[in-house]
């Protein structure tokens, strides 16, 4: 039935509307309950103990849970802020990128994928800059491209950094977060094992530090190479380390795990750490430990 429309009375007025018209025009009220969604990317669940925080108090804390100390993954160019001195950082070699030797399938768009993704030319940053009052050749990489894994580019790189360290006498400091070596490539990224490993060996016979630090999670060929050789081995607190990861380790020895294996925790008891270090901490400890390790001079010639 059509709506009727409403008079006006002689002192222009309009009459107060009779109950059942009133019933007639009253719209229809929806009894469920409106849901109100929290907006993205304002609050996050801990996934280690489920507590509820604030974004921005995250990043303030270097994405480490306020509640748990949990520490979230840390891209290169966020950690990179938290290690140098403001406009200090000169980037080495920014524009290298891989390339496919062994014409893998599809490699070649997983690399454009992650470039977009990550903002990254591969994954590391290499470079030189000051922490607090120490020039330093700094490595970080970033398991957000490709899961860290190292190919031709981040070993030429990185190699790179530590033969200019080695030139211009700076310690060594890189962070590590890998899967290991890069499948893509094959035997072209194993190389980088022992070139990596070559190089750090020139920069210890200048009697040069080098300080390697794992993070979540630092694994394979990477663990099995230049992150495990540093002066002094520190680490995240919770990070996976290793070579194989445990389900492979628990396949093939047929036995049960010890509780906690592969964390930097349990490294840490069993002695291939030196030390855990929290986030918030890491560049004040490392400024304190290279002011302890210091310019060392070369030791005396050996005579028999």
């Amino acid at each position: 039935m059509p709506a009727r429309s409403r008079s006006v009375n002689k002192l222009g007025v309009t009459p107060p509307i009779a109950r059942g018209e009133m019933e007639l025009h009253r719209k229809p009220v929806d009894s469920k309950p409106q849901k109100r969604g929290i907006p993205e990317g304002l609050w996050t669940k801990c996934r280690e103990c489920g507590e509820l925080f604030f974004d921005r108090d995250q990043e303030i804390k270097y994405k480490v849970c306020n509640n748990c100390g949990f520490h979230y993954p840390l891209g290169a160019q966020e950690r990179l802020r938290t290690i140098v001195e403001d406009h200090s950082f000169e980037e080495m070699d920014a524009g290298m990128r891989s390339v496919d030797p062994l014409k893998f399938p599809n490699y070649v768009e997983k690399l454009k994928a992650n470039r977009k993704k990550s903002a990254l030319t591969d994954a590391v940053v290499t470079g030189v800059g000051m922490l607090e009052r120490h020039r330093i050749g700094l490595g970080i990489m970033d398991f957000s491209f490709n899961g860290g894994s190292m190919g031709s580019v981040v070993g030429e790189k990185l190699t790179r950094l530590i033969e200019r360290s080695t030139a211009e006498g700076l310690p060594i400091v890189i962070f590590s977060s890998s899967g290991g070596a890069r499948m893509y490539e094959g035997m072209f990224s194993l190389m980088q094992m022992a070139k990596t490993c070559g190089a750090l060996a020139y920069h210890a016979r200048k009697n040069l530090a080098f300080i390697s630090v794992l993070t979540d999670p630092t694994m394979a060929g990477v663990m099995a190479s230049f992150a495990s050789v540093g002066d002094l081995i520190i680490a995240e607190p919770g990070a996976r380390i290793g070579f194989a990861g445990p389900r492979v380790i628990r396949d093939t020895t047929q036995s049960e795990l010890p509780a906690g294996f592969q964390t930097s925790e349990f490294l840490r008891k069993h002695g291939l750490i030196d030390a855990i270090v929290p986030r918030k901490e890491m560049k004040g400890k490392l400024a304190y430990y290279l002011d302890f390790i210091g310019p060392r001079s070369s030791p005396p010639p050996y005579s028999a």
